[in-house]
């Protein structure tokens, strides 16, 4: 009985949830009348308000769409790694410390959020914080110190602080003579010198919305005309927001001086922001040119980030066997968990299974399961794999993901595993796999012959978050010892 006083809250606690005995709120007192006469006079106005501002209203929402869609089109490299589970959190940074590059773990590196918050900054037209942040990079003289000094002159300029800006930028083209960024710079240059010196309204910014409306409305119509107006733009010391969508346009049109645009610019031929773009969108042509070109990109670079960029064009464009290829040859470790993480997000399963038999690093055989698709149909493969790896920490991933095939044969198999198994870790990822089974019978058979006191505390505390008769019965049992 002192065994369990340690637990007795979770008990009452768990008991009083499955029994129904939390108090439910009063219902919310009903709106009078008064009141929705007064809400769909409010609505009555704004849809007034809207069709007065119509042509506004028109222009607002097709810019918005293309940001939505380019953001879509974005974002969908990136989920492709997000469908297996992270990684174990990493430690996090002492204060004063800064970590730059790529990071091992597959996380954004501090280098990488301050450059994205700068960014972000410069699209909300934040200039004093742009400036603000670029300079932080600049002063740590991280690997992106170039790029950082582009759009900290960049911000200045906007500020009206043109000789601050030239400055900035005759560092740069000095202290980076071979830099990506120096065309961009030279260009912003010209632009800065050619000024009248009067600050630059960023209302004026406005401008952009109409440029990009109407190249889009071209770009399917007149595409001779709307191709090099987007080239220009993508020459020119425009803002990221607009030179991003004005590519993302670009990336739409079928025409052949489009793809000769597009490709040239995944190839190199404009700043690294660009072009690690330009190669997203490539993959997602999906032919057999493009997988071509991104393989050949792939290949000859030794930039980790157009690297990944590259096998986010992969996923995106359904490339298994160049997926394959990386996961199985790459000599990074970071690139080829995204690249395990491309095949698991395209549901890969035959291919997954391949690289876990010829895999020997640990980390990334846990990687593997992880991307493993939930399907039932894995579920005797885990079962064979749990029953004969050496391991303990691959045998708990194996087991934790038996747990997620949501099998009928789990949760008597997980059973039998638990009895055989020593190792308490082990021990609590089986229990963990029982709670996703939801097999409340089985967590209380366990509870019954178990003699460790920490793990019978683990069953325990589950079976208080279970709700299911025979968890409620048990805790009720132990309650009345």
């Amino acid at each position: 009985m002192k065994t369990f006083r340690n637990v007795s809250i979770a008990l009452l606690a768990g008991a009083a949830v499955i029994s129904g005995q939390v108090p439910q709120p009063p219902p919310p007192p009903p709106i009078d009348d008064t009141r929705m006469r007064a809400i769909d006079q409010e609505v009555r106005a704004a849809q007034e308000a809207l069709r007065n501002a119509d042509i506004e209203r028109k222009l607002s929402h097709t810019v918005g769409e293309i940001d939505r869609m380019a953001d879509q089109l974005r974002r969908a490299g990136e989920l492709a790694f997000q469908a297996a589970p992270m990684p174990a959190p990493v430690p996090p940074v002492p204060p004063g410390a800064f970590s730059y590059g790529f990071s091992g773990s597959g996380r954004m590196t501090e280098e990488e959020r301050v450059y994205r918050k700068g960014k972000s900054a410069l699209e909300d037209r934040d200039w004093d914080r742009a400036v603000q942040l670029f300079q932080e990079l600049i002063s740590r003289k991280v690997s992106s110190a170039d790029a950082a000094m582009y759009w900290k002159a960049y911000a200045l300029n906007k500020l009206g602080r043109r000789n601050e800006a030239l400055s900035t930028l005759g560092d740069m083209m000095r202290s980076y003579a071979n830099s990506r960024w120096l065309d961009d710079a030279r260009a912003l240059e010209v632009e800065v010198k050619q000024s009248s010196g009067q600050p630059v309204s960023p209302e004026a910014e406005a401008d952009e919305d109409l440029k990009i409306l109407a190249v889009n409305g071209m770009i399917h119509t007149d595409p001779e005309r709307a191709i090099p107006v987007l080239e220009s733009l993508l020459k020119k010391s425009s803002s990221p927001r607009l030179k991003e969508r004005a590519l993302f346009v670009l990336a739409q049109s079928r025409s052949p001086k489009a793809w000769e645009i597009l490709l040239k610019l995944a190839r190199g031929g404009t700043n690294p922001d660009l072009q690690y773009r330009a190669v997203e969108y490539l993959g997602y042509q999906n032919t057999p040119e493009t997988r071509q070109a991104l393989s050949e990109i792939y290949g000859s670079s030794s930039d980790v980030h157009l690297k990944r960029a590259v096998l986010r064009g992969f996923a995106a464009g359904r490339d298994k066997d160049h997926l394959l290829n990386a996961a199985k040859s790459e000599q990074n470790l970071d690139l080829r968990r995204e690249a395990i993480r491309g095949l698991g997000a395209l549901d890969a399963n035959e291919e997954l299974w391949q690289l876990y038999r010829s895999e020997s690093s640990k980390e990334l055989k846990q990687e593997i399961l992880r991307a493993l698709p939930g399907r039932k149909e894995n579920v005797d493969r885990l079962i064979e794999a749990a029953r004969a790896e050496k391991d303990p920490a691959l045998r708990a991933e194996l087991i934790r993901q038996i747990g997620y095939s949501r099998s009928d044969k789990g949760p008597e198999v997980l059973a039998g595993l638990y009895a055989s198994e020593k190792d308490y870790d082990v021990r609590k990822a089986i229990i963990g796999a029982l709670r996703s089974q939801n097999s409340a019978k089985a967590l209380v058979n366990i509870a019954r012959a178990e003699t460790d006191p920490r793990l019978k505390r683990v069953i325990v505390e589950t079976l208080s978050r279970m709700k299911s008769k025979e968890a409620s019965d048990y805790l009720v049992e132990l309650l009345n010892k």
